[in-house]
């Protein structure tokens, strides 16, 4: 007797239990397993189905294998090339990638050169001996000179073979179709068809799997075979998938007949039929599989699909046809999103290779060790794919990055811009979807959500997006009304020499860095009291110093720094150092770091930094500052500076090699120390800034966060941080005015410093200016119809004088920025025209 379907959703079925499910009818026990199979879709994939938008390469339409019906396999004709043209193929990927397209499906038949004399010519006038090595070549001039990922489905392969592409392309698939030997029999399917042998085929789906290449594969249902044999296919494809983990998607496609095939009259499969065969594969391939079903085939029944258990729609070109099934036109985008959005699910965008894959690109995707000048220039298909991701491994689809000028998306801009209506309880969340909206309820109520929860809401698109941005938001207005604070203050950056190698940074210099942009520097104190006294005189409340750990540097360095600005400034605050130069400061003169921390106090520290915190998470920090703290050390200087006194911030540095876990172990350790102590000002999402990075140049970083991440940070950090932390703020220089516009509207109240001389961001290559004055900041949030207001370093308020010399200042500056003065400096600000006397 079989176990209650329920009984599957904890596990998957044994193979005599999986058989089992063909006995299942049309009627309740349909109904049943479709259910079962939704759920567990939803249990391994939420509310997301995907799909990649591609364009379809038929590399050659000859083959020799003659499947009773296929149209897409032909014989040669007189005059017609048994090729498509290198020139053509790149022609049609230049296409694809202007219309947006991030795939490029290489189909072709099985080795046709072994049956026909014109495939072997015209390979030959290609220069090449098989279709394979075309193959090869075509797929890597599409890489290289389009930027397209390649997918290749060229039939049976080899280990030579398999080897031979892997370098030029992140994924590889052949269609199992069936295990059915009853198909190679005359009049069948299969009849005369060499390469669709079951053994045969899944002997390259082995060999890919100890190649680590990630292989899409599937079934086609309706070509005579019965539902135990599809079961028996689906068994195949799990035992193999547990073996090596690298079949990445199962496609059920349903058959369609064609005229002027053997298999023209041939019945299709009905669509109960298919839903069956889709909760089967579901049921038997478990919740992580991801499961497909290509829309075209099956149009006006999509959310049935989805119902039943797909989570991908599977390649979707805007641009070519499906020359598979050419009768079966793709549906337009627009309509897919809302045939997915009718069943409840968000349609978002992929790539070739799948998101576990594409993150995993160590293990699955060759890097060109070994291959051409060109291929090594790019670092193979794992940096392609690694700079075409966001930190879930989804692609990015818009073309912003931390620092560049590029504008926002406006997708983006106006799902932060929405405001979900209120429920009952007024929580303004009521858009997002039950599992979300739990969460939004407790963020809210200033209960603690777990590493799950805030992960979860890291990955959130469509409605629930919007309904996260818009909890944050209204957090803020409870906690800090409608202000928006900011402080006058200036940057000195007193040396950018390093010992350290931290593969982030652009802004050190030096022998033992990544010696990348600029000149090494060692500011004299003269020049920092200089700064300081300028700053003053500009406004300023605050200096606030970083640099990098320069190798002669000891303990007395900082406390001589800290001198230096107080004897040029008494009044001005001091805010400056790193966690590393305390830890490093303290043992260079052999004390304990709390008794330095009181020494830097007596010599004029004010507050500390959040820097080097980068990620609180050392399986992050192995890779992208080994040599600096680790995730404890960080978190014992800051509770020993909390601890005498100090207050800090908190910061992140985020979008480059790391994820939503790691995102959320981070928030919660800053969240669980700042229950102890209470110590710190506020958090301060940094976005990785790539352009001059070494880890990026490198190519082993993603392009920093996407737009959506880097506003979803903010948001996520206001509800997970809540109620320890009362300020949230947003980097001007990195976000660009915009995303300052958007982050406002999902939970930031505070921009920070107008940062006079900040060099760190424009090293990585940051396109924003290095200072904004305060009419440029407080218009800034007047624009965004908020309440501007300088703040002190520690959100206490300025004496109207400050606050009257930062504007007068900004006054003067843009009177001798005007090209019809010109003046000479007589002085840190003195300025007298030529000719005039007065300053």
């Amino acid at each position: 007797m079989s176990p209650p379907l329920s009984a599957f959703l904890d596990r998957r079925p044994t193979p005599n239990e999986a058989r089992a499910l063909a006995r299942i009818e049309p009627g309740d026990g349909l109904e049943r397993l479709i259910e079962t199979a939704g759920e567990l879709r939803d249990r391994g994939h939420g509310d997301i189905v995907s799909y990649s938008r591609k364009v379809f390469l038929p590399l050659t339409h000859l083959c020799r294998d003659i499947c009773h019906y296929c149209v897409f396999a032909r014989a040669p004709k007189k005059g017609e090339a048994a090729y498509m043209p290198l020139d053509a193929v790149l022609s049609q990927a230049r296409l694809a990638a202007r219309a947006g397209c991030k795939e490029a499906l290489f189909t072709l038949g099985d080795k046709p050169e072994l049956r026909y004399k014109a495939a072997r010519e015209g390979l030959a006038e290609l220069g090449h001996d098989t279709t394979l090595s075309y193959l090869r070549e075509a797929a890597e001039r599409v890489l290289v000179e389009t930027g397209l990922l390649p997918h290749l489905n060229p039939g049976l392969m080899t280990a030579a073979d398999i080897e031979h592409l892997r370098p030029v392309a992140p994924s590889m698939g052949i269609m199992l179709e069936s295990v059915s030997m009853r198909l190679h029999e005359k009049g069948q399917a299969h009849y005369g068809c060499p390469d669709k042998v079951p053994s045969r085929r899944l002997e390259t789906l082995r060999l890919a799997g100890e190649a680590r290449v990630p292989f899409t594969s599937g079934i086609l249902i309706g070509i005579g075979e019965t539902r135990e044999e599809r079961i028996d296919a689906l068994l195949a494809l799990r035992d193999l998938h547990d073996e090596y983990g690298h079949i990445q998607e199962v496609i059920v496609q349903n058959f369609r007949a064609k005229p002027e095939t053997r298999m023209a009259d041939a019945p299709e499969p009905t669509l109960e039929d298919l839903l069956w065969t889709i909760a089967a594969a579901r049921l038997v391939l478990g919740p992580e599989m991801h499961i497909q079903a290509p829309p075209n085939l099956s149009p006006g029944v999509l959310p049935q699909l989805v119902a039943a258990g797909i989570d991908d729609w599977g390649g979707v070109s805007p641009v070519t046809p499906d020359f598979v099934n050419p009768e079966a036109p793709w549906p337009h985008l627009e309509r897919l999103e809302e045939e997915t959005a009718a069943a409840g699910k968000t349609l978002v965008e992929r790539l070739t290779v799948y998101p576990e894959w594409a993150l995993g690109g160590e293990t699955w995707l060759d890097n060109a060790r070994g291959q051409g000048r060109e291929m090594r220039r790019l670092g193979g298909v794992r940096t392609a794919v690694l700079q075409r991701i966001d930190a879930t491994g989804l692609p990015r689809t818009d073309d912003w990055s931390p620092g560049e000028e590029t504008p926002p998306p406006h997708d983006i801009l106006e799902a932060v811009a929405a405001r979900p209506a209120a429920n009952g309880n007024g929580n303004g969340h009521a858009a997002a979807s039950p599992a979300v909206r739990v969460l939004l309820d407790r963020a809210r109520a200033g209960q603690d959500l777990t590493e799950d929860q805030i992960a979860t809401l890291f990955e959130v698109r469509g409605g629930d997006f919007s309904a996260v941005c818009a909890a944050a938001d209204a957090i803020r207005r409870e906690v800090n009304g409608d202000t928006v604070t900011y402080v006058v203050n200036r940057n000195i950056n007193y040396t950018n020499v390093c010992y350290f190698k931290c593969q982030f940074c652009a802004f050190s210099k030096g022998k033992l860095s990544e010696n990348l942009r600029g000149k090494p520097y060692d500011l004299e104190l003269e020049e920092v009291m200089r700064r300081t006294v300028e700053a003053w005189q500009r406004g300023a409340t605050e200096v606030c110093m970083q640099g990098g750990i320069h190798p002669d540097y000891t303990g007395e360095t900082y406390l001589g720094i800290c001198r230096a600005v107080k004897e040029a400034v008494p009044e001005i605050h001091v805010h400056a150092f790193s966690r590393l130069e305390f830890w490093l400061g303290a043992g260079s003169v052999l004390m304990q770091l709390g008794d330095y921390l009181l020494r830097l106090r007596a010599a004029g520290l004010g507050t500390l930094p959040g820097t080097a915190a980068e990620i609180l998470d050392d399986e992050v920090r192995a890779v992208i500052c080994p040599d600096k703290l680790n995730t404890d050390q960080w978190l014992e200087v800051m509770e020993t500076a909390h601890g005498v006194g100090y207050r800090t911030t908190a910061t992140i540095m985020y979008g480059h090699v790391e994820g939503p876990r790691n995102w959320a172990r981070h928030l919660l350790r800053l969240r669980d120390l700042q229950k102890r102590t209470g110590g710190f000002t506020e958090f301060v999402p940094l976005p990785f800034v790539h352009m001059e990075a070494p880890l990026y140049l490198k190519g082993r970083a993603r392009k920093g966060p996407t737009f959506r991440e880097a506003v979803l940070m903010h948001a996520v950090a206001r509800l997970a941080l809540h109620p320890w932390f009362e300020n949230v703020q947003a980097s001007w220089v990195k976000m660009g005015p915009q995303g300052v516009r958007a982050c406002l509207d999902a939970g930031v109240n505070d921009l920070g410093g107008t940062l006079m001389n900040e060099s760190i961001t424009r090293a990585a290559g940051a396109a924003h200016g290095q200072e904004l004055s305060p009419a440029e900041m407080e218009q800034l949030i007047s624009d965004a119809g908020r309440i501007p207001k300088q703040r002190t370093t520690a959100y206490g308020t300025p004496p109207p004088e400050r606050v009257e010399a930062s504007f007068q200042a900004a006054e003067l500056a843009a009177v001798l920025n005007n090209p019809a003065h010109r003046y000479e400096r007589e002085g840190p600000l003195r300025l007298v025209r030529p000719g005039l006397d007065g300053s």
